[in-house]
């Protein structure tokens, strides 16, 4: 198992969750805000929630969007991960 790259000095740290079914929402999150993106492979499960969680940025995805509209086979997951990544949303 690898484990996550130290935190760059000034960098703040960068937390990705692709909840599943019922887990629609953080407790918690703070400034949160929707960000939709599209990607190189095509749009995600649904917008992002993206905000702060302690002193970190959370993104946040529903795996299967939210109302779980999105069977296991309809899940673009190379749109899901790329649009997890902090460069994504950013511009």
């Amino acid at each position: 198992m690898r484990s996550m790259p130290a935190e760059r000095d000034g960098e703040e740290p960068v937390v990705g969750v692709i909840g599943g079914s019922g887990l629609y929402e953080l407790e918690g999150l703070q400034d949160a805000r929707w960000v939709k993106i599209r990607t190189p492979f095509g749009a995600p499960s649904d917008a992002y929630r993206v905000g702060r969680l302690g002193d970190a940025t959370v993104i946040f995805l529903s795996r299967h969007g939210r109302g779980h509209r999105l069977s296991p086979s309809e899940i673009n997951y190379r749109a899901n991960i790329y649009g997890s990544r902090p460069s994504a949303r950013a511009g």
